[in-house]
């Protein structure tokens, strides 16, 4: 079985409906995990409107401001080392 955690190419994968083949994959995760995995892991290389896509989908709406908000942070944080 492939590593979703490392093959984003797997965990985005879509069916011919347009649905999350690996959607438990996603669902399985905490609020928390899945911010963590948008903006450091196999998410962080999508866009914006990609990432929420994802969240709309994965009917976690709420976390487009929080996602939003970790790249911000993020990108603050790297850029004051």
């Amino acid at each position: 079985m492939n590593d979703l955690t490392v093959d984003p190419n797997i965990s985005f994968v879509r069916d011919a409906s347009n649905k999350l083949v690996r959607r438990s994959y996603w669902m399985d995760m905490t609020d928390q995990a899945l911010v963590m995995v948008m903006t450091k892991g196999i998410g962080a290389n999508l866009t914006n409107e990609e990432k929420r896509a994802y969240l709309i989908d994965l009917k976690r709406e709420h976390l487009i401001d929080q996602e939003s908000l970790s790249m911000v942070l993020y990108n603050v944080r790297q850029n004051t080392r």
